[in-house]
């Protein structure tokens, strides 16, 4: 088996059918209109124009022109289009997937996440009222001790301390003495 088939094999063993079925089932809720039946996931959001779509749901104006026809290039350019986007709506860029990931089928499961990532987002976007896609995100719990609870509590000792009451050094050395009775 070449490299590049083994690399295809591990990427296409990461994706996840449930994953892309909840994807699919958030962007057709949201756009209002199902794939067509029998077309892969990756096949009806590869030239980008459904993911611009999308994004212009949630976010109006977000992207201004979706080219629908023109060849590769135009194609590719919704796709850098839509990542731009979701950039500037708050997806951290880690989070998003390469145009090859797509468009040449190399990591679906990558665009998978970087779907969900833009759902989690739209949980911190008041103006989005749903649907949404994934947990919602952790928010943070600050918390302001006073000063005389911060001393307290520099006074326990933790459990994860533990206890030494009982221990031993007994049995520490019972693989030697087993050796002078085996006669090893």
């Amino acid at each position: 088996m070449s490299l590049e088939r083994q690399v295809r094999a591990k990427l296409a063993s990461k994706r996840s059918p449930e994953q892309e079925k909840e994807a699919q089932e958030w962007i057709e809720a949201i756009l209002g209109a199902k794939f067509p039946p029998g077309e892969a996931f990756e096949d009806v959001i590869k030239d980008g124009t459904v993911l611009c779509q999308l994004i212009n749901k949630i976010k109006p104006g977000s992207v201004n022109k979706i080219n629908t026809s023109g060849g590769q290039f135009k194609m590719m350019e919704n796709i850098t289009n839509f990542q731009a986007a979701i950039k500037n709506y708050g997806v951290p860029d880690i989070d998003v997937f390469q145009t090859v990931d797509l468009w040449e089928k190399k990591d679906i499961a990558q665009v998978t996440n970087t779907l969900f990532a833009l759902g989690r987002e739209t949980y911190r976007h008041a103006e989005w009222s749903g649907p949404y896609l994934g947990p919602k995100p952790a928010e943070e719990c600050k918390r302001d001790f006073s000063e005389e609870v911060l001393n307290a509590g520099k006074t326990v000792i933790g459990l994860q301390a533990g206890s030494n009451k009982g221990a031993t050094q007994a049995g520490q050395n019972m693989g030697a003495g087993r050796k002078i009775l085996l006669g090893k």
